[in-house]
C-alpha cells in the first residue's frame, strides 16, 4: 500500500474510532440512568433493553473493525432486567464502553498530530503573509523571526513522521482492548457451540426423516409397483402357458423388461444413497467421475493423501455433487473449477463457476441441504455469488485425518 493511501486509510479508521468513542461517551450516562430506572421495573425494563441494544450494536461494530472479526456473544435479543444484568457479556460490554470512551476520544489527539505537522510546514508562509503585530507560536516556540519560522518545517516533518506510525500503535492497542473485553468467554463459546450442535442435529434428524420418506416413496411408487406387476405377469403366463404359449411368451418378455426396469431403478436408488464408485475408489475417484460426467468442462484439483472415513467421504461427495449440479443447471456456467484439499485437520472443498451468480442459500434447497449435511459434522459452507457472477461455494469439513 502506498504511503499516502495508508495515511488516508489510517485517518479514516481514526475518525470512525472517534465517532464510536463519542457514542460510547454518550451511552455511559444513559446506561447509568437505565440502571437507576431498574428500581421501577415497568419503566426501567424497556429503557434498559433499548440502551442494551444500542450498546450491543456499538460493540458489534467494533468487533468487525479489529482485523479478524470477533464473534458476537449474544445468543438472543435483550430480555428482562435480571437476564440483562446477570449476563456476563453485559458487564464486559460496560467495561469496553468505559475504555473506548477514553481511547476513542484519544483518537482525536492522533488525528490532531497530522494537523499539527501540516501547520509546521505552513508557518514560514504565514509569518511572511501576516502583519508584523500578529503573534505566532508553534509547539510552544514563539515565531519572532524568519529563522525561527523556518525551524518549524523540520519540526512539522518530525511530527508528521510520528503521526504516520502512531495510528498503527493505536490500532493495535484498540484491537487488544476489544479482544480482551469483547471476545466471548469460554462459557459463552461453549454455550453457543451447544446451541449450534442442537440446531444442526435437529436439522440432520429432519433431513434423515425426509430422506427416508423419499426412499420409501421411490420404492413404493417405482420398484415395488414394477415387482407387483412382474409377479402378476408371471402368474398369468404360468396359467396360459399350456393354452396359449405365444401369449405366455409375450407376457414373459414383458416380465423380463419389467424386471430390468426395476433393477435399474433399484441401482439408481442405491447410487443415490451411497454411490458404488465412492466405496470402490474413494473420494478421489468419485470426484473424478463427477468431473468426467459433467457436460460443462471441469478443472479438477485433487490433493488427497489418503482415504478418509466413509461418513466424511460420503458427505464430501454429496457436497461436490450438489454444488456441481447447481452450477450446471442454474448458473449457465461455461467453465467450472473444483478442488478437494486434505488439510489434515479438515477437508476443504471448493466449486467455482463463471456463471450468472445470484445463488442464495436462503432461496435454494440444494445449498440448504449442503448446510444441513455439513452441520452433522460441525462443518461450514460459504457461498459467494454476486449478481453477474462468479459463484464460489467453499465448504470446510472437519475430518481429523
Amino acid at each position: 500500500m502506498m504511503w499516502w493511501r495508508r495515511a488516508v486509510w489510517d485517518a479514516g479508521h481514526l475518525l470512525v474510532s472517534t465517532v464510536l468513542g463519542l457514542a460510547a461517551l454518550g451511552l455511559l450516562p444513559l446506561t447509568a440512568v437505565a440502571l437507576v430506572l431498574c428500581l421501577l421495573p415497568p419503566v426501567g425494563a424497556p429503557v434498559l433493553r433499548l440502551v442494551t441494544g444500542l450498546i450491543r450494536r456499538l460493540a458489534d461494530r467494533q468487533r468487525r473493525r479489529v482485523g479478524a472479526p470477533i464473534p458476537s456473544p449474544y445468543p438472543a435479543a435483550p430480555g428482562g432486567i435480571r437476564d440483562i444484568v446477570t449476563d456476563p457479556a453485559f458487564g464486559r460490554d460496560l467495561g469496553w464502553l468505559l475504555g473506548h470512551a477514553v481511547t476513542g476520544t484519544m483518537a482525536m489527539f492522533v488525528v490532531g498530530q497530522w494537523l499539527a505537522g501540516l501547520q509546521g510546514l505552513v508557518i514560514p508562509v504565514l509569518y511572511q503573509l501576516l502583519p508584523a503585530d500578529v503573534e505566532l507560536q508553534y509547539q510552544g516556540l514563539p515565531i519572532t523571526s524568519t529563522t525561527r519560522s523556518l525551524l518549524t518545517v523540520p519540526m512539522g516533518v518530525l511530527i508528521l513522521f510520528g503521526a504516520y506510525f502512531l495510528p498503527r500503535a493505536y490500532r493495535a492497542g484498540e484491537a487488544g482492548l476489544a479482544r480482551w473485553l469483547l471476545s466471548p468467554t469460554a462459557a459463552a463459546r461453549l454455550s453457543a457451540r451447544v446451541e449450534r450442535l442442537v440446531e444442526t442435529r435437529t436439522a440432520v434428524v429432519d433431513a434423515s426423516a425426509t430422506e427416508l420418506r423419499r426412499i420409501e416413496r421411490d420404492l413404493h411408487d417405482g420398484a415395488q409397483a414394477r415387482l407387483v406387476a412382474l409377479t402378476m405377469n408371471l402368474g398369468m403366463a404360468e396359467d396360459m402357458f399350456d393354452a396359449d404359449p405365444v401369449a405366455a411368451k409375450a407376457m414373459l418378455a414383458d416380465a423380463r423388461a419389467g424386471a430390468q426396469t426395476a433393477m435399474s431403478e433399484l441401482r439408481d436408488l442405491v447410487r443415490g444413497i451411497h454411490p458404488p464408485m465412492l466405496a470402490d475408489r474413494g473420494l478421489a475417484g468419485a470426484a473424478e467421475s463427477l468431473a468426467a460426467a459433467s457436460p460443462v468442462p471441469v478443472a479438477l484439483d485433487l490433493r488427497l493423501g489418503q482415504r478418509l472415513g466413509a461418513p466424511v467421504e460420503s458427505a464430501a461427495y454429496f457436497v461436490l455433487a450438489e454444488a456441481l449440479a447447481n452450477a450446471i443447471r442454474h448458473a449457465g456456467a461455461t467453465r467450472i473449477e473444483m478442488s478437494v484439499v486434505d488439510e489434515e485437520a479438515q477437508l476443504r472443498l471448493r466449486v467455482h463457476d463463471d456463471g450468472r451468480g445470484g445463488a442464495d442459500p436462503a432461496l435454494g434447497t440444494g445449498l440448504r441441504g449442503i448446510e444441513r449435511r455439513l452441520g452433522a459434522f460441525d462443518g461450514s459452507v460459504t457461498v459467494t455469488s454476486p449478481l453477474g457472477g462468479p459463484t464460489l461455494v467453499e465448504a470446510v469439513l472437519p475430518c481429523g485425518s
